[in-house]
């Protein structure tokens, strides 16, 4: 009785909307079995819902009626396991979040370097792709914006132009520790990504501390295919980026 009134009290300070599953109960394995009963109790009296095995939601109600947990509620618990996250989300879904297009993915993409991360379930859709690095929360945001630098010439209804253009606003906001990541994860992406990242920093006038492993790491005699005008990244020789 003792577990059901915590797991009752943990929920009602839950927002309403969220999403949680066992883990942000702190709820020990050999006490799922009284956990599961709670819960059942819970949504039995309409207090939760349950969205998929292991996962439940405290319903929003308007005069529309009873509103789901938004996308990025109903994507998250893919995202953590053990409490830790292991995946991010990438692809259209992020490049529209970082302004470089204006259309909506259909399916997003889930990057894992442990999972295979696959989702089908309503409208909620995605695919798995893996990751360069181990996911953190602390260095997911950045390997999603090196993401958009491996997939410059893809991004949907985005120029290389306005996608350097962008690229470069996005980096220019980067604090020193933040650039030190960027350069540090950089370097476990392909030669395109790296030499793009280097000629990025370095037509912003900054020189950080770890640009020269960028420029170390390349080919001298590799060419990188842009389709890069020098009018968009005027240093792009000097990265043999053409």
């Amino acid at each position: 009785m003792a577990l059901a009134t915590e797991i009752r009290k943990k929920i009602k300070s839950f927002p309403k909307g969220k999403t949680f599953g066992y883990d942000d109960l702190c709820i020990a394995k050999n006490d799922y079995t009284t956990a599961a009963k709670a819960l059942e109790r819970l949504q039995k009296e309409e207090l939760i819902k349950k969205l998929s095995k292991g996962v439940f939601y405290k319903p929003e109600k308007s005069v529309f009626g009873e509103l789901k947990p938004d996308y990025s509620e109903l994507l998250r618990p893919y995202l953590f396991e053990n409490g830790k996250r292991v995946a991010y989300e990438t692809g259209t879904s992020l490049y529209n979040r970082l302004g470089l297009t204006t259309q909506m993915a259909f399916r997003t993409k889930i990057a894992s370097r442990k999972k295979r991360i696959n989702i089908n379930r309503e409208n909620l859709k995605a695919d798995a792709v893996k990751s360069y690095a181990e996911v953190t929360d602390s260095n997911y945001e950045i390997l999603g914006l090196l993401d958009a630098f491996k997939d410059i010439k893809t991004i949907p209804d985005c120029s290389i132009a306005h996608a350097i253009k962008r690229l470069s606003s996005i980096v220019n906001e980067l604090n020193d520790k933040q650039t030190k990541s960027f350069i540090k994860y950089a370097l476990m992406y392909p030669p395109r990504v790296r030499a793009l990242a280097g000629a990025v920093l370095e037509n912003l006038g900054t020189t950080p501390k770890g640009i020269e492993q960028l420029k170390e790491s390349l080919n001298p005699l590799t060419t990188i295919k842009l389709g890069v005008n020098k009018g968009e990244l005027p240093n792009q020789s000097n990265w043999y980026i053409e």
